[in-house]
């Protein structure tokens, strides 16, 4: 075997058995080939590989890494029948520049750019490439089950809570669900493991909508949109479009942003089965068709008798946790498509008291000497950051990180008024301080020349000497983590560790 190849084309494709029909009987039933390539060796290629080879058919997998981790899990896959190509193979080309012989659909992974050579080289062989999620949705009735149906999410942020919260209603409900898609257990397992579902919540990626053109869901929302992963599509326009597609085929509802005409653009713009409602929500009273607030309660007037008139109460904001205003957004657009597969305003509530935000968003670390410390790491564009400034008042922030081309005009703008300080790090943290010098001359700024990780004790430390009782400090980063920390997490971890030292500290 050439450089850079696992194979054991010898072994019986997972979950086959002696005997069984050929490679690929049945896929085509799904609309899927027999000889299939998956780009990327990370968890949704491994997943798809995995799946595809198991259903019979002959899979290459492709991935220009070539280090330990890589070979290993070539490995693995080896011995279930799969051929890996790593690195850069005899020829002088990357595997992932080549499309191996007799490929005749490619299954990528979503971070894989759109102009990758691997998929010119497939157009020009007039092979189509998906995703995960379209294998997914073309595999859901397989061995003649009733597939679930999905209620798909996505937005530039807040998917993964507002897809959590839709989880936790539907098992207040009582219906079997999971949260999935870009988050949790990849979608293909979901779909195909013993576990039979009656609806899935899915959060879906601009990358993962990109490349999943028949995907039909019983009804979808677009939460919010801002610029982000411009690089990979090329235009706010396409990102747009992309994001867009979780509208086409609904079925029941297309749920929408009021406060964001964008998103209701997209669904006057989307081809959706006839019958199927543009359901708006806003933070304010709701008019007809539209879930919304009025005196703390989160109300329904879409999704009842009479809309003209009535409307029915759900859930209090108290019910929300934390009750940030971007986070009764979320709320309101997961009970949104709740109430669009027929679950009861009782389930709502229950579903909304019961779920719990995962770490680093918008997190409670602590309360040290009078100041509240809020562990927002997940903010990592300015939209993000945004919605976490405006639920604090008066602020000592802690920004930074790997900017990501991102512009920082307009966030201190709007947040310059719930600013007591602002304390930064990172690699791009100059940009920060510049957009604070031009909109917020007054607030006072400490700029730590440091990407170390201990910058983040020291950045704790400035901010409490700058806060007073009553201010909460807030890590909203609004730029990414990589400059510093391995992820968002990792960046969380450190600030919450460097606020309990700072406890300790005090109260020693």
């Amino acid at each position: 075997m050439g450089s850079g190849q696992v194979s054991n084309a010898d072994q019986n494709p997972a979950g086959t058995e002696p005997g069984a029909p050929g490679p690929g009987a049945g896929l085509a039933a799904y609309g899927l080939p027999a000889r299939i390539t998956v780009a990327g060796l990370g968890v949704s290629g491994i997943s798809a590989a995995r799946a595809l080879a198991g259903l019979g058919a002959t899979v290459t997998v492709v991935d220009n890494g070539d280090g330990d981790a890589h070979r290993a899990r070539a490995a693995e896959l080896a011995e279930l029948g799969i051929e890996v190509r790593l690195g850069r193979l005899a020829d002088g080309y990357h595997a992932g520049e080549v499309l191996p012989d007799g490929t005749e659909l490619v299954v990528t992974s979503p971070g894989w750019q759109p102009d990758s050579p691997l998929f010119k080289a497939a157009a020009e062989a007039g092979v189509d490439v998906v995703g995960d999620v379209e294998v997914a949705w073309r595999l859901r009735g397989l061995g003649g089950r009733k597939p679930a149906e999905w209620l798909a999410i996505t937005g530039t942020n807040g998917k993964t809570t507002t897809t959590q919260m839709l989880a936790s209603i539907l098992r207040a409900a009582g219906l079997r669900t999971a949260a999935v898609g870009n988050i949790g257990t990849p979608i293909i397992d979901v779909v195909l493991g013993e576990q039979e579902y009656d609806v899935l919540a899915v959060e879906l990626s601009s990358y993962q909508l990109h490349w999943a053109p028949s995907l039909r869901a019983h009804s979808g929302a677009v939460l919010n949109l801002a610029p982000d992963h411009l690089d990979w599509h090329g235009s706010m326009e396409a990102y747009a479009a992309d994001k867009g597609r979780i509208y086409e085929g609904n079925t029941v509802a297309c749920v929408y942003n009021a406060a964001d005409p964008q998103t209701e653009k997209l669904v006057e713009n989307a081809d959706v089965v006839e019958g199927c409602r543009a359901i708006g929500f806003t933070l304010g009273a709701p008019g007809p068709s539209m879930l919304g607030v009025v005196d703390g309660i989160l109300v329904d007037r879409a999704f009842v008798e009479n809309r003209q008139k009535n409307a029915q109460e759900l859930a209090e904001v108290a019910d929300v946790n934390p009750p940030a205003p971007h986070n009764i957004a979320n709320a309101l657009a997961a009970a949104a498509l709740a109430r669009a597969f027929g679950v009861e305003p009782r389930a709502v509530r229950d579903g909304l008291r019961d779920f719990r935000p995962d770490a680093h968003r918008i997190s409670h670390v602590a309360e040290v000497g009078g100041v509240t410390y809020i562990d927002d790491s997940k903010a990592t564009n300015t939209h993000a950051a945004e919605a976490s400034l405006a639920a604090y008042d008066p602020i000592v922030w802690i920004a930074g990180g790997l900017a990501k081309g991102a512009t920082f005009d307009e966030l201190v703008q709007r947040s310059a008024k719930r600013l007591r300080a602002a304390v930064l790090i990172g690699a791009d943290r100059a940009l920060i301080r510049d957009a604070l010098a031009r909109h917020a001359p007054d607030v006072p700024v400490v700029d730590l020349d440091r990407t170390d990780t201990e910058a983040m004790l020291a950045a704790v430390r400035e901010a409490a000497r700058l806060a007073e009782p009553g201010d909460t400090v807030l890590l909203a980063p609004a730029c990414a983590s990589m400059d510093m920390f391995a992820n968002y997490n990792k960046r969380g971890d450190a600030f919450a560790d460097a606020v309990r030292e700072l406890g300790a500290e005090q109260s020693a």
